[in-house]
C-alpha cells in the first residue's frame, strides 16, 4: 500500500495517465507495468482519458489514486483468510490498514507539490495554495508540465494565465510563502528545476516518431526523441523544441490496447 502510494503520487505529479488500471495491472513491487494505452497530460484537466476503452473515464487523470485504493481493496480481500482464522477479525484488520491509503497518498501528493513549487518545509496553507493553482491551471487550460517550468524559471507570461486577475493574487502568495522559508530563491528555484522535467512524451511527438519508423523506416526520429527524454530534468537548449504542446485540435487523442 505504501509503494502505491508513492508511485500514484509520482504519476499524478507528472501528468502521467496509466489508462487501464486493472488489478492484473498493478504490482506490489510498487513498479509501473502493462501500460499500454497510456499517456501524458498536456492541459490539464483531471478528466483527461487516452484509452479508447475507457469510456467512462473510470481510468482519468483525476479517478487513479481512488482507483489505486479500489484495487488494494481487491488485493486485501484475497488475502483475508491468511489474515485471522476468523472472517470478521480479518475483515476489521484489512479495513484499518486501506484506511490509511488515502492519507498515505496525500502525503507523498503534497511533498512533491510543495517541491515542484519550491517549498522546503510544510505549511497548514500549502494544501490550498496548491489547489488554488490547479484550479486557475484547469480554468484556463494551461499546459501542466509547463506552466510548471515557467514557474521555476520565472516565467509567468509562458503560463498562459497572465490574463487572469486571480494568477496575480496567486503569484503574490506564492512569492510571499517563498519569502517566509529560510531557503533561499537559488534554492528554491534549484529545488523546482530537479522536480519539474523539462520534456515529457508529447503524444503528437510520439506519433511523429512512430508515423517515421512505420511508414519510412526512419528510426532517426525516435533516436532524437529518446535523446530529449533520456533527462527529463537536464533543462538543456536541445529539449525545448520537444517541450511545444500539440497545435489545438477538435478530435480527442485516443490510445489503444497493445500499441
Amino acid at each position: 500500500m505504501e509503494r502505491q502510494a508513492k508511485l500514484i503520487a509520482k504519476w499524478q505529479l507528472v501528468g502521467f495517465i496509466h489508462g487501464v488500471m486493472n488489478t492484473d495491472n498493478m504490482a506490489i513491487s510498487g513498479e509501473t507495468i502493462d501500460y499500454g494505452p497510456c499517456a501524458f497530460m498536456d492541459a490539464y484537466d483531471p478528466a483527461t482519458v487516452f484509452s479508447s476503452i475507457d469510456i467512462r473515464g473510470r481510468y482519468a487523470y483525476g479517478n487513479q489514486p481512488p482507483i489505486a485504493g479500489w484495487n488494494l481493496a481487491r488485493l486485501a480481500e484475497s488475502l483475508l483468510p491468511l489474515l485471522h482464522e476468523d472472517q470478521e477479525e480479518a475483515i476489521k484488520l484489512a479495513e484499518n490498514a486501506l484506511s490509511r491509503f488515502g492519507t498515505l497518498y496525500r502525503s507523498e501528493w503534497l511533498q512533491g507539490m510543495r517541491a515542484k513549487l519550491g517549498l522546503f518545509n510544510e505549511e497548514k496553507e500549502d494544501e490550498s495554495l496548491i489547489e488554488e493553482l490547479l484550479h486557475l491551471m484547469h480554468k484556463h487550460s494551461a499546459d501542466y508540465t509547463n506552466t510548471f517550468i515557467a514557474l521555476t524559471f520565472d516565467q509567468q507570461e509562458e503560463t498562459g494565465l497572465m490574463c487572469s486577475p486571480e494568477f496575480s493574487l496567486w503569484n503574490e502568495k506564492w512569492q510571499a510563502r517563498l519569502d517566509r522559508q529560510q531557503e533561499s530563491k537559488t534554492a528554491a528555484q534549484q529545488l523546482m528545476k530537479n522536480s519539474n522535467p523539462a520534456v515529457i512524451p508529447r503524444n503528437h511527438r510520439v506519433e511523429e516518431a512512430l508515423a517515421a519508423a512505420v511508414e519510412r523506416g526512419d528510426y532517426s526520429v525516435m533516436e532524437r526523441l529518446l535523446e530529449a527524454l533520456s533527462n527529463p530534468f537536464a533543462h538543456s537548449p536541445e529539449q525545448a523544441e520537444y517541450a511545444k504542446p500539440p497545435a489545438p485540435s477538435d478530435i480527442p487523442y485516443r490510445t489503444y490496447c497493445g500499441t
